[in-house]
């Protein structure tokens, strides 16, 4: 029985569901990286926290990290492919507004 196929291990899965990796270090462009054991070299810097597509996505899909839904793709990206604001919309709905005729004082 074979394990699962290998992953650079400055890429973390958060949960098995997720679709996205999260960088655990700042990877350069140029970098080669094995994900479930295809070698991608990265077109862009990744900077640490970001997302990386664990498997190709097309427009639409919905990006899943920590096994829930947290956006879609407003265009298609390759595996290992930064997923950020250039690619990536979020589906939160904004819980609170902000009122410009406000300002906090500290007294």
């Amino acid at each position: 029985m074979s394990g699962p196929l290998p992953t650079d291990p400055r890429l973390i899965l958060l949960s098995p569901e997720d679709n996205c990796l999260i960088a655990g270090a700042r990877l350069e462009a140029g970098t080669q990286l094995d994900i479930e054991g295809e070698r991608v070299t990265l077109a862009k810097t990744i900077d640490v926290g970001h997302k990386v597509a664990r498997r190709a996505l097309a427009k639409e899909e919905k990006v899943v990290r920590y096994g829930a839904p947290i956006g879609h793709m407003t265009a298609p990206a390759a595996r290992g492919e930064h997923l950020h604001t250039h690619n990536l919309e979020s589906d939160y709905l904004p819980t609170y507004t902000h009122d410009s005729g406000h300002e906090f004082v500290n007294h």
